[in-house]
């Protein structure tokens, strides 16, 4: 990344180790990401290869506890990683965020025969995972799913369908959750389904606007039966276990809203640096530099919230919830616009997919929606304020 990095990270006072843990992510994701990105957009392809590459350097676990070959590492730590990769992709960056919720859903969730079993595969990405949450009719009001899971002997049962999955179809594991009891909260459970369970089957890859790099497919359970060992912390404890990775996700997704965006204003200021009209640099006009000015601004900004917001959360801070939500809400707004105006100052060139910008933009808009959209952000936001 560029100075304007390092200069604000050292304004938020990194210690050597976290120093350390985001030039490890800097290397790996401009050595091994960035100079593919481009044509794994063109061609929609989903690097298994690549991603499971990060095992071995402690991305697969990140915030899982190390008796599993979990990193142990906190949620700074992880927004340092997240912003890292999504300077090469924010596709690339927002699949490793998938997987590492999914797996931390188990370390916290699972009893000590589950963790055991399950996680060592996921923190050396042997096995790739994905979170079913989303439904064809339930998205932010995630109290409403309707795919039902049922006892039968030593299994359950699951039946329904899951919307939006990120790595649909390429995932080894699946965090599904489901409706074991009656219409609302308390009546959903948490389930580990893996790929080859009886029953389980895939849409079509969605035709999207961004997000190429990742298969985006409907997860389908017919007469799906699963292990009732495959049960995370027993019925009805599903709708918590969601909710409790809520407020990481989100940090996760600012960062990769972050790093896009800081990779947007780089390739502006280069682009502005080397453009010419009516005899000078455009970054020599005023008009132009003050855009700049304002893009730097807030992405300082953006980052310096965004960094606060993880080192609540690290401590447990009891307004770290409130501190999630504004800061997805600002960042990936911020990170949006920056990609955007960063397209505009690139003119013509910048619609093109060679110059990278427009796919910034593409992969960008989504994150205004994941994790809960912006609009729900608010409501977290107001009700803390002022209550319900």
């Amino acid at each position: 990344m560029d100075a304007a990095v390092d200069a604000s990270t050292s304004q938020f006072e990194l210690n050597e180790e976290q120093r350390a843990i985001q030039e490890m992510a800097q290397a790996f994701a401009a050595d091994r990401v960035a100079p593919n990105a481009l044509e794994w957009d063109r061609a929609k392809h989903f690097p298994a290869d690549v991603i499971r590459e990060t095992g071995p350097l402690g991305l697969g676990g990140i915030y899982v506890k190390d008796d599993v070959g979990g990193s142990a590492l906190g949620r700074l730590d992880a927004v340092l990683i997240f912003e890292a990769l999504a300077h090469a992709d924010p596709a690339f960056s927002s699949f490793i965020s998938i997987h590492n919720m999914a797996a931390s859903m188990i370390d916290r969730f699972g009893n000590d025969e589950q963790r055991q079993r399950l996680l060592p595969k996921l923190t050396s990405m042997e096995w790739l995972a994905s979170y079913c949450l989303t439904e064809p009719g339930s998205g932010s009001d995630a109290a409403a799913l309707k795919t039902r899971a049922v006892k039968s002997g030593d299994d359950y049962v699951l039946n329904g369908a899951k919307q939006f999955i990120s790595g649909a179809g390429d995932s080894d594991l699946y965090v599904v959750m489901a409706r074991t009891g009656a219409d609302g909260p308390k009546g959903i459970s948490t389930f580990v389904v893996p790929k080859d369970a009886p029953g389980l089957s895939f849409g079509a890859n969605e035709h999207k606007m961004g997000w190429h790099m990742q298969s985006t497919r409907q997860v389908i359970f017919e007469d799906c039966k699963v292990p009732a060992a495959n049960l995370l912390s027993g019925e009805g404890a599903g709708f918590g276990i969601a909710m409790a990775g809520l407020d990481g996700g989100r940090l996760n997704i600012a960062a990769c809203s972050l790093g896009g965006a800081q990779s947007a204003l780089d390739k502006a200021l280069a682009y502005t640096a080397e453009r010419k009209a009516f005899g000078s640099k455009i970054n020599q006009f005023q008009a132009l530099q003050f855009r700049l000015a304002d893009m730097e601004t807030e992405l300082q900004a953006a980052r310096i919230f965004l960094y606060a917001a993880a080192s609540k959360l690290d401590r447990k801070a009891p307004d770290a919830g409130k501190w999630s939500a504004m800061a997805k809400r600002f960042v990936t707004d911020i990170g949006f616009n920056v990609a955007n105006e960063a397209l505009q100052l690139h003119g013509g060139y910048g619609y093109l997919h060679d110059y990278g910008i427009e796919k910034l933009v593409r992969d960008l808009r989504v994150h205004q929606i994941l994790e809960g959209t912006n609009e729900i952000m608010r409501v977290i936001i107001a009700r803390a304020l002022i209550g319900r």
